[in-house]
């Protein structure tokens, strides 16, 4: 009977991890909630005392320095008290618990000890936030989100395109209403072609005009030349085009002064000029020259257009995305300036911490380590900002070369006339001529 018993009982032990390992990897928020969840809450509960001590979260209610007759006596803290932490809450794929900072705590003593919150709770990463003042707000996650991230869903708005999903779920939107201009950065094959293919795709069934400016002759941008209003593959048409905008953005200037309004959105919509998104593929292609007067002045004249519309174009429906590999001040004078106007940032995976320096550091220096993070294989992960000023990872929805393609296509019959665009590029082919 014991041979029998124990038989009986090694099948079901192994029908449940048989049953078990199938939840995990075709439900894994079901096996998270069922056994995932209850197993990392007793681990936060039990470690956090330890864990606060050893990376000085702790704080002891008596002084650390005693009178010794005159003289001052400092010492290890005695009995330390660790912060008031909250019951674990669940969340989709993790864990988020409340801390109650001591008094001349900040933010940033539980940033620094992320990583030994990771290893004691067993969890891909803590996140650290600050939701309000003397309170820390400690996500745990337990696998990475971004890995398989799913398909989002968001609500279609006038120049509002949905890139992908955020590491908390939710969707990746890039809203040119409420953020005009945007700066994308990372190196060769880590995913911004990916993430202007899917722009272009979520923009194209809009009432608004797409122009490109892709001084690699075309290659990337060219594909979706039946969608463009104007495309530029050169330096001398970009600066055709620029200038053309620049003209465009005076007569909307003037058009909104006579009706007494301060933006085109206050316009009625008979007479609102179309919006214009400009996709701008590798931008040191525009500052870079090889040292002749005319590729000198051809790099002041785009560095002196881009900043103009950078500066006066939100108002008045013209919209900038800079996509680059470094956006640093070697390109040359002006970028600096440009990138400060630029408040949307993405950024991938870099070959240098200077990249992810400029294009996040004024936003989060965490965020710049979280960057710094990402590796080759994680093609399309980024970290981007936030309407809030906060940031987040975030993964792009990969869209097919063909897809993207077949719907600039489709939606070629919506591509709008800019006249001042086409009279500008007639005009530089007469003069080459």
């Amino acid at each position: 009977m014991g041979p029998y018993l124990l038989a009986v009982a090694l099948a079901a032990l192994a029908w449940v991890l048989l049953v078990g390992d199938l939840v995990r990897r075709h439900r894994p928020v079901w096996h998270w909630y069922v056994a995932g969840y209850p197993v990392t809450t007793c681990r936060v509960l039990f470690t956090w005392r330890r864990v606060a001590l050893l990376n000085d979260l702790s704080v002891s209610r008596l002084p650390s320095r005693t009178v010794v007759g005159h003289l001052f006596v400092k010492g290890d803290p005695v009995r330390p008290v660790a912060p008031r932490l909250s019951f674990p809450r669940a969340t989709r794929m993790g864990l988020a618990v409340t801390v109650r900072l001591h008094a001349g705590q900040t933010p940033a003593t539980y940033m620094k000890a992320a990583d030994a919150l990771v290893h004691a709770w067993k969890v891909h990463a803590v996140r650290v936030t600050s939701p309000e003042r003397g309170v820390v707000l400690l996500t745990a996650m337990a696998s990475d989100p971004l890995q398989r991230p799913g398909l989002a869903t968001a609500p279609t708005e006038l120049l509002s395109a949905l890139i992908g999903a955020l590491e908390s779920g939710g969707a990746w939107v890039m809203n040119l209403r409420l953020v005009p201009h945007w700066l994308i950065a990372g190196a060769t094959r880590s995913g911004k072609s990916t993430l202007l293919a899917r722009l272009i795709t979520q923009l194209a069934p809009q009432p608004v005009a797409l122009v490109g400016i892709d001084c690699k002759g075309g290659m990337e941008l060219g594909l979706f030349a039946e969608r463009l209003s104007a495309l530029a593959t050169c330096r001398r048409e970009a600066v055709a085009i620029l200038s053309a905008l620049v003209v465009d953005m005076q007569d909307r200037m003037s058009g909104c002064r006579s009706a007494g309004v301060r933006s085109i959105w206050e316009l009625p919509d008979s007479l609102r000029p179309i919006p214009v998104v400009v996709i701008v593929d590798e931008i040191a292609e525009l500052y870079l020259s090889d040292g002749t007067r005319e590729s000198k002045a051809e790099a002041d004249q785009c560095s002196t257009l881009l900043l103009r519309l950078a500066q006066l174009g939100a108002a008045l429906g013209l919209h900038l995305v800079v996509a680059g590999q470094r956006v640093g001040s070697d390109l040359g004078p002006g970028v600096t300036a440009l990138r400060a106007q630029l408040g949307g940032r993405i950024c991938h995976r870099v070959n240098d911490p200077g990249t992810a320096e400029m294009t996040l550091g004024d936003l989060n220096k965490d965020a710049v380590a979280v960057a710094q993070a990402i590796t080759a294989e994680e093609r399309g992960v980024a970290v981007c900002s936030g309407p809030d000023g906060g940031w987040s990872r975030a993964r792009s929805h990969l869209t097919p070369t063909e897809e993207a393609v077949s719907t600039a296509r489709k939606y070629s019959g919506m591509t709008p006339e800019l006249l001042a665009l086409g009279h500008a590029l007639v005009a530089l082919e007469g003069d080459d001529k």
